[in-house]
């Protein structure tokens, strides 16, 4: 059987999604579009799958999220729906839960964060609720996998017996006729489209154009819809999708009066209050993100990440030469020898090497997302990006881009403004991914090891600077105009869920290994073959002679001005469209070195100056080949995705040479 699992944002869906998945889950995108989709197994039920749907506050068709959402259930038509359900605030939560009752799927309702209602003196009249709503309502803590079990059984139970909800009519008086009215007429053809009769007639009520065209509906049924709607309005004095609100939260309030005993303010919403007078004060806000990441780099790049990197790679450095001595001492063909040991153990070795550091990062920043602030972080932030253009909405794909610009440029669908999106996508991958730490990693080593933390926060902050500095040019050039408004609901703070943090970093570090023995992999053994081999298939003595010196020749000239004319730089350069960490495995490749002996065989090629004007360079160039191609489909347009490569490479080459040059003045 498969679940839908649905419901508003910050409610606790993503969390209660992994708490009945554990990591039997899989990502990918709904059919025909870029909105994310995550289905995974139920443990325990090895028969049964949950898709997680984005967090939506209606069925109404006027954002991606609830159009995917929408044509899932109606057209998937899954063996039963879990709508999860913030019982802190349970009045706004309810008015999804009625929508998708109407769509006549056996559901249930998992009351979430009981815990704290509990905690805060509130009470909430389970028989009560399940009897008025007429579906299995279960109480839960997802974050403390409190009731999962019981939901679970419930869920199957549900299902499997095809239990659906035994009350659907909510509505009185006008709103009343008007729907079954209109359910009558046309009964038939919503059957035709399998689509339940109440559930069609509510949205023409409310003048959905998209179920008006499905239902195919003749001129003389369409002015009988609007002849009755025009009746309900006039008796109302109300306009149509307002009578349809009014009803869902006039049943609602009577239901929470009979059924919910709430508590004063909660110890969450008054702890988080505190905290905001601080977090999100008007002059403090900023210089405290500032700290806290600078803290989190300190951290990651100067104390733990790094001391566990270098453990990581003196055991990759110790293998490298375990299986050399035994390539060495079965014989091995010389060829093979330098394709294992030189090719692939040193390319992909020394990307390996920085795992503990990616993964040690994204440990820091869950935990600020998964407290809720990042929230606050957009929400302050939306003064700033509105003097380039932008709202606060669109910090969390920027935000996201630290990460991996794939993802980043994917959750511009959330921009209800096409100007926003397209503005969003092409600032995005100036904010420095992640791929990209293994580069900054070896050269702050190499050249920077007393201040590698500082350095590292110098090239963030750098990319940031340009992004804005793009927006403003972009903002007085090809997207005129202004933001939309920005409204986001801000969470209350609260601890964030060890096993999500955990799957998070699971799922950051398989990514990872996945690139590092798949793109990586192929990469280094294409490199170590045009390094090995001149253009009639001789083997080389020297890289000097290779087919890559030549290409890496070809292209170094353009280069030179930069400070890095060395034809192995331009090709690592080359190899970093590809994925950045390929950046390191190439160097790897070309200089013959481990990750014990990498800094000394890059001073060969590299001043400190030189060194940081391609640090440089490489935070600001064209994005990844995936990258690209994002852009290229959240843009539908192939010649935008070009129009990246070569603007972010213009703009990477213009900032390289001006601070080679400006260094050049001190040296």
């Amino acid at each position: 059987m498969m679940f839908a699992l649905a419901g508003n944002q910050n409610c606790g869906k993503t969390t209660l999604f992994n708490q009945l998945t554990g990591s039997n889950q899989h990502v990918g995108n709904f059919p025909g579009v870029t909105v994310e989709s995550k289905e995974g197994v139920i443990r325990g039920y090895k028969e049964n799958t949950v898709v997680d749907l984005p967090g939506i506050y209606s069925l109404s068709p006027y954002t991606n999220e609830e159009i995917v959402t929408r044509d899932f259930l109606l057209k998937n038509k899954p063996d039963g729906i879990i709508n999860i359900v913030d019982a802190t605030n349970i009045e706004r939560n309810l008015y999804l839960s009625m929508q998708l009752i109407e769509l006549h799927i056996p559901m249930v309702i998992a009351l979430n964060m009981m815990d704290e209602v509990r905690a805060n003196g509130g009470t909430i009249k389970i028989d009560k609720l399940q009897e008025e709503l007429g579906v299995p309502v279960v109480p839960i803590s997802a974050s403390k996998n409190e009731g999962i079990d019981e939901l679970i059984d419930t869920a199957v139970r549900t299902a499997r017996n095809r239990q659906y909800p035994r009350r659907q009519d909510f509505c009185s008086g006008a709103v009343h006729r008007a729907i079954h009215s209109i359910a009558h007429l046309v009964e038939d053809h919503a059957e035709r489209i399998q689509t339940p009769p109440r559930f069609a007639a509510t949205k023409l009520v409310e003048g959905d154009e998209p179920m008006r065209n499905a239902l195919n509906l003749s001129e003389n049924e369409k002015d009988m819809v609007e002849h009755t709607v025009s009746e309900m309005e006039h008796e109302l004095d109300t306009d149509r999708e307002a009578a349809l609100a009014d009803m869902r939260y006039t049943f609602i309030d009577h239901l929470c009066a009979d059924s919910v005993v709430k508590c004063g303010e909660s110890k969450e919403h008054a702890r988080s209050v505190k905290i905001d007078n601080l977090l999100t004060n008007k002059y403090l806000a900023i210089p405290i993100f500032l700290l806290i990441m600078m803290t989190i780099f300190w951290l990651t790049f100067g104390v733990i990440g790094s001391f566990l990197s270098d453990l990581l790679s003196e055991g990759i450095d110790l293998l490298t030469a375990v299986v050399s001595d035994a390539l060495t001492a079965y014989g091995m063909n010389s060829v093979v020898h330098s394709l294992v040991i030189d090719g692939i153990f040193a390319g992909v070795g020394s990307v390996l090497s920085f795992i503990p550091t990616i993964v040690v990062l994204f440990f820091f920043l869950s935990i600020l997302e998964d407290s809720g602030y990042m929230a606050r972080v957009a929400f302050v932030m939306d003064k700033l990006l509105r003097k380039i253009g932008l709202s606060g909405r669109s910090f969390v794909p920027m935000l996201i881009g630290f990460g991996c610009s794939v993802p980043a440029i994917m959750a511009t669908r959330t921009l209800s403004s096409e100007r926003d999106r397209k503005m969003t996508i092409l600032l995005t991958p100036y904010m420095s991914c992640s791929a990209k730490l293994p580069i900054y990693g070896m050269f702050t080593m190499a050249f920077f090891p007393e201040n590698r933390a500082l350095v590292m926060i110098g090239l963030y902050v750098l990319g940031m600077v340009v992004g804005i500095l793009m927006g403003l040019l972009l903002k007085g050039t090809l997207f005129h105009g202004n933001p939309v408004p920005f409204v986001m609901e801000l969470p209350n703070y609260r601890l964030p869920s060890p096993k999500s943090v955990c799957m998070l970093l699971w799922d950051k570090a398989k990514d990872f290994l996945t690139r590092a023995f798949t793109v990586i992999f192929v990469a280094t053994i294409v490199i170590w073959f045009l390094q090995s081999f001149d253009t009639r298939l001789n083997p080389v003595s020297s890289g000097e002679a290779s087919m890559l010196a030549g290409i890496g020749r070809w292209i170094a000239p353009v280069f030179a001005p930069l400070g890095f004319g060395d034809w192995r730089a331009s090709t690592a350069l080359l190899t970093g469209f590809s994925a950045k960490e390929a950046v390191v495995s190439t160097f790897a490749v070309l200089t013959g070195a481990n990750t014990a002996n990498m800094p000394s065989a890059l001073a060969s090629v590299f001043s400190p100056l030189t060194a940081f004007s391609f640090l440089v360079f490489t935070l600001l160039y064209t994005p990844c080949v995936a990258a690209i191609s994002a852009v290229r489909r959240e843009m539908n347009s192939g010649k935008a995705a070009v129009g990246v490569v070569f603007l972010q490479t213009g703009v990477a080459w213009i900032v390289s040479f001006a601070i080679y040059h400006l260094g050049m003045l001190f040296v």
